[in-house]
């Protein structure tokens, strides 16, 4: 995973309430063998709609999602996460998440950012015009205009996005200690440490 500080640019003004992972990535793509490609399907039944945002010129490569109250609620699928993670969204800012989903965002490298639906409203106007900043240190969202909005994050969580830490990460960055531990243990107890 990669590490995340700060994301910023042009924001997709979505805005959308009760957005459901099956509208996120539909149940046909999660038969899939790899997470590539899956941005293809992110928001598939609103995208046949050609003036749909998310292939609007404007707002390609936008790595900013702004959507609306109970963003991913629905089913687990994870997919969710690689879906808006292929189709470049580095953050999504919202009035509130599913636990599911965010949980899903947060161990895939995406920040999910929880605002006042009166922050949101004011995001949803500059986004259609100018880009939006995130900082993670700061724990802030800004705009050009001087608008500067506060978020809270769990600590963990901050400290595994800024620096990159997934599971497997996490788990190798004890690697010292858990070399330790074995040592000690197949001291302690040689006949676990014995092979067959």
């Amino acid at each position: 995973m990669e590490p995340l500080r700060e994301v910023s640019g042009r924001a997709i003004p979505f805005g959308r309430k009760n957005v459901d992972t099956d509208v996120i990535i539909p149940a046909k793509w999660l038969k899939t063998i790899t997470r590539d490609g899956l941005g293809r399907g992110a928001f598939e039944s609103l995208r046949e709609d050609p003036a749909n945002l998310f292939d609007s010129p404007e707002y390609t490569g936008s790595p900013i999602l702004i959507a609306g109250d109970n963003f991913g609620c629905g089913s687990s699928r994870e997919h969710a996460a690689w879906a808006l993670l292929d189709l470049g969204i580095k953050a999504v800012i919202a009035p509130s998440f599913s636990d599911i989903f965010s949980s899903n965002a947060f161990k895939n490298g995406i920040l999910t950012v929880v605002l006042p639906q009166d922050a949101i409203d004011r995001l949803m106007t500059v986004a259609r015009t100018d880009p939006i900043a995130i900082d993670l240190e700061q724990q802030s969202v800004t705009t050009p205009f001087q608008d500067r909005f506060r978020f809270e994050i769990d600590a963990f969580r901050k400290h595994c996005l800024l620096d990159g830490l997934d599971e497997v990460g996490l788990t190798l960055s004890r690697d010292s200690a858990i070399t330790t531990y074995e040592k000690h243990a197949a001291a302690a107890m040689p006949w676990l440490a014995q092979t067959a």
